[in-house]
């Protein structure tokens, strides 16, 4: 029997609802193509209900446990049982948005489950050693959290088994699937609100840079590198635990805004001769959000920067995270100005439109869908 897709009733899990960003903003429009669906989360503590507009939200035990409000990130070793207990036999279809344990819900023979993926689980794969170093974890602690990670990274692993489809946000992320799971994937790129950064051609005499300031984003490199170079000026949004470090490296160039509204970083955005970004990303939406307002972006060359800036066109890639490597593209980019279009820059930015993800994540979904039951 070929049931509809229309008529089917489907499950969306979200690993957790605490922060709204990019994950979030993937949910975001899976919840507008689907919503009648039920949505199921370890923890939900945005309001989903209200922010995403859907009818029902499933949250585990660990919602309710002391605390799990600010420290919800410690009981990740109860998260993969949390998805477990979830009640899912009544769906058709199983929609999983993934960066963490979502991807682990039990299901039967008669569903599909269909996963959007932002990566394998960081600190049980790729990052362990940055997450732990940055924990400060040491000693019988650290040995315990090795062990704690071994157990989801083969908890992870088995599971994987469980999804019929996986869709990846990057290749990069398509890669690491594949060499964590051993399993093929779909890549559809994350959907970015290009409506809401317009174009602007004229550009005045500052770089810029917006990001948290945690190590793995590498603002310091940023900040060093316009410290040897004292005759541009650079701007720095954001804030984060590395705030006070990276402020005492800054030269008189270096100017702090903080954190800002969404109005007022886009802006800056605007107005930027070039943006930098010198973090390794899964995909990283703001470079596209700033190609999308016409802006030329200097990028760290590995990761989804590969796939959303097009070397020479619409920025410059830098090929190590180092302070020689990111000057050395800021010289470049001053020689070679004038090549970059803004219209150009724009359009390639479109490419990551919502309207885009919502044709090609709703036709995977369909297609899919509809050969489960032929």
């Amino acid at each position: 029997m070929n049931k509809s897709i229309n008529n089917i009733k489907i499950a969306i899990i979200h690993d957790w609802l605490n922060t709204f960003t990019g994950a979030e903003k993937v949910l975001e429009q899976i919840v507008h193509l689907f919503p009648n669906a039920d949505l199921f989360t370890v923890v939900d503590f945005l309001g989903a209900k209200k922010i995403l507009n859907i009818n029902k939200v499933k949250t585990s035990f660990i919602q309710h446990i002391p605390f799990a409000r600010k420290y919800y990130r410690q009981y990740l070793p109860l998260m993969p049982y949390a998805v477990g207990k979830f009640n899912l036999s009544d769906y058709d279809l199983i929609l999983s948005s993934s960066h963490a344990v979502a991807k682990g819900v039990k299901t039967h023979e008669r569903q599909l489950h269909i996963c959007y993926i932002h990566t394998p689980i960081r600190y049980a794969w790729d990052l362990r050693t940055q997450y732990l170093l940055e924990a400060n974890y040491k000693g019988l602690k650290k040995i315990l959290a090795n062990y704690i990670l071994d157990k989801i990274r083969v908890w992870d692993y088995n599971n994987s088994s469980g999804v019929d489809y996986f869709i990846s946000n990057s290749k990069y992320i398509r890669s690491r699937v594949k060499r964590c799971y051993g399993r093929d994937s779909h890549v559809i790129y994350p959907p970015v609100d290009i409506d809401s950064f317009k174009l602007t051609e004229k550009k005045e005499d500052y770089f810029l840079t917006a990001s948290r300031f945690v190590p793995y984003k590498k603002v310091n490199l940023i900040v060093e590198a316009f410290t040897k170079i004292p005759n541009k000026r650079l701007l720095v949004i954001g804030d984060g635990p590395d705030a006070e470090k990276i402020k005492k490296i800054a030269g008189n160039n270096v100017i702090f805004k903080g954190f800002l509204e969404q109005n007022k970083l886009i802006e800056y955005m605007q107005n930027a001769k070039a943006f930098i970004f010198a973090a390794e990303e899964d995909f990283g939406i703001m470079p596209v959000e700033v190609q999308a307002c016409g802006t030329p972006v200097i990028a760290y060359g590995k990761g989804g920067a590969l796939e959303t800036v097009i070397n020479g066109q619409t920025g410059l890639l830098f090929s190590e995270q180092t302070i020689e490597s990111l000057v050395d593209a800021i010289d470049r980019l001053e020689l070679q100005y004038t090549q970059f279009d803004p219209q150009i820059i724009r359009q390639n930015a479109e490419r990551f439109s919502i309207e885009i993800f919502r044709k090609k994540y709703f036709n995977f979904v369909k297609t899919n869908h509809e050969r489960s039951y032929n």
